[in-house]
C-alpha cells in the first residue's frame, strides 16, 4: 500500500505517527480530550476502555515526568518547546503507533528533556516498533542506541553505516561524504545555511 496515497487519518490508522520538529498549538481543544478521540478512532470498531484508557494516559504522563493538570489544558498552547516535545512522546506512547517518523524531536531541548524525550522512545523499543529519528546532533544518539545511521543529502541516502558512522562524522562533518560519493556543492548551500 502505498502511504502516500492515505488521509492523514489512514496513514495514523495504519500504525504511522509522525513527530513534528514544531508541534502546532490547538486552542479550544485539550490535551485529555484530544488524546481520548484519537486512541478511539484507533480502538477496533471504535470502542474503547475509558477507564483503561485514563489509568493508562496517567501512567503514561507520570513516565514522562509530565504533571497532570496538562489532561486540561490545550494542546501545546502556552507549551514550553520542551513540554511541546513531550506531549510529542506522550501521544507516541498513548496511541502506540508502529511506525514513527521524530522529525528533530531533539531540536531546542535542554539535557534533561532529552533524556526524558528518549526514555518515551526507548519504552516503545521495547514492543514491535520502529522509528525514523531525523536528527543533526549526534546528542540524542547519546541516549537512543540507532540499529542503523543513514546519511541523507538532497532527499536521497548516500551512505548507511552503524553508530560509528555518527562518530565519523563528529570528527570529520561532511565534507568527505561529498568527496567520497561525488557529490557536487550547491553554490547556494552555504548561504542558505548561514542565514
Amino acid at each position: 500500500d502505498n502511504l502516500l496515497d492515505m488521509e492523514i487519518d489512514e496513514r495514523s490508522r495504519r500504525g504511522m505517527f509522525l513527530a513534528f520538529q514544531y508541534p502546532v498549538e490547538i486552542p479550544g481543544v485539550t490535551v485529555g480530550k484530544f488524546l481520548k478521540r484519537a486512541t478511539e478512532l484507533r480502538a477496533p470498531g471504535g470502542k474503547m476502555d475509558v477507564s483503561k484508557y485514563i489509568k493508562e494516559l496517567r501512567e503514561a504522563m507520570d513516565f514522562m515526568e509530565m504533571d497532570q493538570q496538562f489532561i486540561n489544558r490545550y494542546l501545546n498552547e502556552g507549551f514550553s518547546g520542551g513540554e511541546k516535545k513531550r506531549m510529542e512522546i506522550l501521544q507516541m506512547l498513548v496511541l502506540r503507533p508502529s511506525f514513527a517518523v521524530l522529525d528533530e524531536t531533539d531540536s531546542g531541548l535542554d539535557i534533561d528533556a532529552l533524556k526524558v524525550v528518549s526514555k518515551g522512545v526507548n519504552k516503545l523499543r521495547e514492543s514491535n516498533f520502529g522509528a525514523l529519528i531525523i536528527t543533526h546532533y549526534q546528542r540524542i544518539l547519546d541516549h537512543i542506541k540507532p540499529d542503523f545511521v543513514h546519511i541523507m543529502y538532497k532527499g536521497k541516502i548516500v551512505t548507511s553505516g552503524g553508530k560509528e558512522l555518527v562518530e565519523t562524522l563528529e570528527e570529520r562533518g561532511y565534507d568527505w561524504i561529498r568527496e567520497k560519493y561525488g557529490i557536487e556543492e550547491d553554490e547556494n548551500e552555504h548561504a542558505t545555511a548561514s542565514r
